[in-house]
């Protein structure tokens, strides 16, 4: 037997609503989307974080972005080792069957995951250094970032990690031959956007630039 329970009241409540109002008035477009699938232009990358609410900052619709949440919005390396990647598995299911158009990966500002590789890479933090650890397993893909920003005043290296976190992503894309084919053939464009939460601003990589620039 599950160990799952009932959904707190609260959540059947909003439920409740949200079918009244925005399911009711809207129910012919969610028809449609459930009989013709989904059809997103976008996948986007970004952190399990509560705060960052995608298709609010975007103000996108039902069906215009495929998702994908993880610790710290990191894309590991193409590894295909028969073992199982949730990322990489999004990442080819965007790309090969669902041919979205761009790749955007987003990170934030106050980012608890790579606060936890910072503190990891500085010794602060030994449990993450754990083989058992899954977070600090994950946050060693962002080890590479760090390399770039640890000399860096202490004051700027938390939200330097967050834009190498990204960074270290869209170069991990790449190592992906699908990916990198779409790329070199124009049929997907990559982009690397940090989020600041407090201010509700959105900062993009500029390659030109080689850093970030508000939008």
């Amino acid at each position: 037997m599950h160990n799952a329970k009932l959904l707190p009241h609260y959540l059947v409540q909003r439920f409740h609503g949200w079918k009244a109002t925005t399911y009711s008035e809207n129910e012919s477009w969610y028809r449609r989307l459930a009989d013709n699938g989904q059809n997103p232009r976008a996948m986007v990358v970004s952190c399990c974080d509560s705060r960052v609410h995608v298709t609010s900052i975007f103000g996108a619709d039902n069906g215009e972005f495929f998702l994908h949440r993880n610790i710290a919005n990191l894309v590991p390396p193409y590894k295909p080792d028969g073992a199982q990647h949730g990322t990489s598995a999004a990442v080819e299911y965007a790309v090969k069957a669902l041919k979205v158009a761009h790749i955007i990966v987003l990170g934030h500002s106050s980012c608890g995951g790579v606060e936890g590789c910072l503190n990891m890479c500085t010794g602060r933090a030994p449990e993450l250094e754990e083989k058992t650890s899954f977070v600090g397993r994950w946050m060693d893909i962002l080890r590479p970032g760090y390399e770039n920003i640890k000399d860096m005043p202490e004051a700027e290296q938390p939200a330097a990690l967050e834009k190498e976190a990204v960074l270290v992503s869209l170069n991990n894309l790449m190592t992906f031959p699908f990916v990198a084919d779409d790329v070199k053939s124009g049929k997907i464009t990559l982009h690397g956007l940090w989020h600041d939460i407090g201010e509700g601003a959105i900062e993009q990589y500029s390659p030109e630039d080689n850093g970030f620039k508000p939008v």
